[in-house]
């Protein structure tokens, strides 16, 4: 779930300093409260960069958020000839998921029907030392009707399954970790443009990073959620106190002069991996126009992981704390 769960705007009572400005950026005095989460990766490869292309498009799609899709998916990195496992060009997709059930039902859906439908590709595991597996060619070796074949190399086994441009190869079975999502941090600016700016300069630096995916379009949020709704059976319903439109009717979170916000998410395979992302992503964000940067939380009443957004850059490291 995303978003915040209330409060009003804190920051200006103790008074503008150097430890809560970044570039100009005043640094709210809240935390992101992230949550532990099953995740796996799998290596995507494919004949070149076009269909590669098109099944992570497919793979990633509808992903953004556990709220109403079955798992938060995004590509982790693109990896070069030599780092796959069949020499070809290919990417690893992280997925994550509340439980090892969900995680493994939407893996094999996804992968049955946005994978092995696109041409040229092949599937393996990118958690190959983790003891918890999932079933994959498992599972969808059966669409092989019987003329589907396996084979083990290495003490790996992988499964072969006829399709119209040859054979679809997929590893038997995938590893699975523990891994943190809800990361997040909320971007305030005066303008849509500068806000616009600041959240891409945020995702183009977590590109590069490993362990981590942000899941939603492009990697921003613009509908942060709070927890509940007045209308029964939502479970998540809009971040009214960021919601620039609103103030006046509720109790604002946002900086006076804040009139657009937009969120950045983050998953990750550990709590580190995910504040460290955090930190370099904000450091990034903040600048000229960027009048504020909170984060959201439910008041640590549901998530395990609260990353303190001051102590976090303050000490430039991971995992800070207030």
């Amino acid at each position: 779930m995303r978003g915040a769960a209330g409060g009003g705007w804190t920051g200006l009572k103790s008074g503008v300093g150097a430890d809560v400005e970044l570039k100009g950026t005043w640094i709210d005095d809240t935390f992101a409260e992230a949550f532990g989460m099953k995740f796996t990766r799998v290596i995507v490869t494919a004949h070149d960069e076009f269909w590669l292309q098109a099944a992570l498009q497919e793979l990633t799609g509808y992903g953004s958020s556990v709220i109403g899709c079955d798992a938060e998916v995004g590509v982790e990195r693109r990896l070069g000839e030599g780092e796959t496992p069949d020499g070809r060009t290919g990417a690893a997709v992280l997925l994550f998921a509340f439980s090892t059930e969900a995680l493994g039902k939407a893996l094999v859906n996804r992968i049955g029907q946005s994978v092995m439908t696109c041409a040229t590709t092949a599937v393996y595991d990118g958690l190959p030392e983790a003891e918890s597996r999932l079933p994959l060619g498992r599972s969808l070796r059966f669409f092989g009707d019987g003329y589907q074949k396996s084979k083990r190399l290495g003490g790996r086994r992988y499964w072969r399954i006829p399709v119209m441009d040859g054979e679809f190869v997929v590893e038997e079975s995938v590893g699975v970790g523990r891994g943190v999502a809800g990361g997040n941090f909320v971007i305030e600016a005066a303008e849509l443009n500068e806000a616009l700016a600041a959240a891409r300069r945020a995702v183009d630096t977590l590109a590069p990073m490993p362990e981590l995916i942000t899941p939603f379009p492009a990697g921003i949020a613009r509908s942060g959620s709070k927890v509940g709704s007045r209308y029964a059976g939502l479970i998540a319903s809009t971040a009214d106190a960021f919601c620039p439109t609103l103030r006046g009717r509720v109790e604002s979170r946002l900086h006076p002069d804040a009139h657009v916000a937009l969120e950045v998410v983050i998953d990750g395979t550990t709590e580190s991996v995910v504040a460290e992302g955090m930190r370099r992503a904000i450091e990034a964000a903040a600048g000229e126009g960027v009048v504020a940067i909170s984060a959201g939380n439910y008041g640590g009443k549901l998530g395990k992981h609260p990353i303190h957004l001051r102590p976090l850059l303050a000490k430039g490291e991971p995992g800070g704390r207030a």
